[in-house]
């Protein structure tokens, strides 16, 4: 025989840590003897540790008996070094008492003398078998913070199932959950979601472990934790949804992620912002991408300033976002003023981002200046800021503007500040190509004084000349024939009339065929190779 007392259920001892509250476990002890009672003893080795009722006591035959460990741990003291298990020893004496007289059926506690267990005796049994098991929140929270997934395991499958352990939140107010993610640990997200935690549990600022998934870009465990129907909406404690917060941070894949499993894409933050407003304030170009094409309104005001996206990238000096706000249906809400009664170009001149007053509102007013033949203003626009060979929405520059509207001194003030001849549209299109097809002798003279490409052709291989006899101009086409630099028809005094006396007068164009509907460049082939919709082009070049 080499003991007298078995220790049930195991030679362990689960000891549930939790802030607060008394640390103790329970270990039976059962008497194997058949026919005679059992003393014992049961000292830690380190008394000021443990406490342990009793620590000494008789147990009838075949008899067990409770007892209680606790574990002594100061307020605000650090946990073991040593977890789950630890590595402080206790030491279990047992003796046979044939003679003890029991004052209670099983057992008698707390009144044993310490000479029983001496040598005096003919047999003492020691056990040092007895070691010590944590659990609870402050243990797994240690444990998933080190990411040792078979301890959190055995403690989980060792917790009574109502203590609700895989819901432990840590002294911050973290879930597991959350203490999973923020080691980036999709596994570990795994086994926790194993034990079903609540997966909508916030933190103490309010945010469920999805909205941390996407705030840390976690793109594998926010969808393993929507496979576990997370919400992908924001919950009502958090400042910022799932989607805000990825947008926020830059998270492309993220947000589309949650996009493709129903996040509300205009969806108002707290403040009232939205994902795309949020994109454009932390200059994270591919989320707004993401978010103009699932629909993301740029228009929607919100936050303290009442501001709209575009108004954000503005302020910030995000020029390639205010860009693509503005192909994005934005070009229509460059002059809608915030609460503060600012535009997007008052925000970005006040904050000195220069580059971007071409786009916000110089841009457009240099093409109004150009197709009017403002000839001084389009230069005052230019020394301001306003790109020269900036683009609107048509893909149109002002140079090509003045030469479809024959303004000559536009022509030349734009190719003295630098515009570029052979710049070309959506259709191929050069200045010169404009000038010829419009009609206007004295703009495509102008072009070539300044160097303009005779040559140049358009998508569908059209010469300006082709598309000046196309249209019948036999007057230009003799002066691009010879690349003629004769003599240009001077701006006279009340405005820029060199454009009205060398436009090409042959009854072959009337006026009705310039005006009709909105709309842009469109290539027909009626009468001629090389006629676009002139009802079109006109209307369009005019805005």
């Amino acid at each position: 025989m080499d003991r007298l007392i078995n220790l049930e259920p195991s030679s362990e001892v689960v000891i549930r840590i939790e802030p607060t509250q008394k640390c103790r476990g329970e270990l039976t002890l059962r008497n194997v003897m058949y026919t005679m009672p059992v003393a014992f003893r049961l000292d830690p080795v380190n008394r000021l540790r443990y406490a342990i009722r009793p620590r000494s006591g008789i147990i009838a035959p075949l008899a067990t008996l409770l007892v209680e460990f606790t574990y002594l741990l100061p307020l605000d003291s650090p946990l073991p070094d040593s977890l789950p298990r630890c590595d402080d020893r206790f030491l279990l004496h047992s003796v046979v008492v044939p003679s003890a007289s029991l004052k209670v059926p099983a057992s008698i506690s707390d009144s044993i003398p310490g000479e029983w267990f001496t040598n005096k005796k003919k047999q003492v049994f020691i056990d040092s078998g007895i070691r010590i098991f944590f659990v609870g929140s402050a243990v797994l929270a240690r444990l998933v913070e080190d990411g040792l997934m078979d301890s959190v395991r055995e403690v989980l499958e060792r917790s009574e199932p109502e203590w609700r352990a895989v819901d432990s939140v840590d002294s911050e107010g973290r879930t597991l959950l959350h203490l999973a993610i923020a080691q980036c640990r999709p596994e570990l997200v795994q086994l926790l979601l194993e034990f079903e935690p609540d997966v909508e549990a916030a933190d103490r600022n309010g945010r469920t472990p999805l909205e941390a998934a996407a705030a840390a870009g976690q793109a594998l465990i926010a969808e393993i934790l929507i496979a576990r129907r997370a919400s992908v909406e924001r919950s009502r404690g958090s400042d910022l949804g799932p989607l805000h917060l990825a947008a926020a941070a830059g998270h492309a894949e993220v947000v589309r992620l949650l996009l493709l499993n129903g996040a509300a894409v205009d969806a108002p933050a707290a403040d009232g912002r939205t994902a795309l407003r949020l994109a454009a304030e932390g200059r994270r170009h591919d989320c707004a991408k993401l978010l103009l094409k699932a629909g993301a309104r740029v228009d929607a005001r919100g936050g303290a300033d009442g501001g709209m996206p575009l108004h954000a990238a503005a302020a910030g000096g995000h020029e390639a976002i205010v860009k693509l706000l503005l192909t994005r249906g934005a070009a229509g809400v460059k002059e809608v003023r915030n609460a503060a009664g600012l535009t997007a170009y008052d925000l970005a001149a006040e904050g000195g981002h220069v580059r971007m007053l071409d786009a916000l509102r110089l841009g457009d007013a240099l093409a109004t200046a150009a197709r009017k033949g403002e000839a001084q203003a389009a230069a005052r626009l230019v020394d301001r800021g306003a790109a020269v060979n900036g683009r609107d929405q048509h893909g149109w520059t002002a140079l090509m503007r003045a030469a479809f509207k024959g303004r000559v001194e536009a022509i030349r003030v734009l190719t003295y500040k630098g515009a570029e001849l052979e710049a070309k549209d959506e259709d191929g299109y050069t200045a010169l190509h404009c000038a010829a097809e419009a009609g206007y002798a004295e703009a495509v003279e102008a072009l070539l004084k300044r160097g303009a490409d005779i040559g140049a052709r358009t998508a569908k291989g059209a010469t300006a000349a082709e598309i000046a006899a196309s249209h019948g101009y036999d007057g230009i086409v003799r002066i691009l024939a010879r690349g003629s630099t004769a003599p240009l028809v001077e701006k006279q005094r009340g405005g820029d009339v060199g454009a009205k006396k060398g436009k090409e007068r042959e009854g072959r164009r009337k006026k009705s065929e310039i005006g009709g509907s909105d709309g842009g460049r469109v290539a027909v082939r009626n009468g001629g190779r090389f006629h676009r919709a002139r009802a079109a082009v006109e209307v369009a070049w005019s805005q």
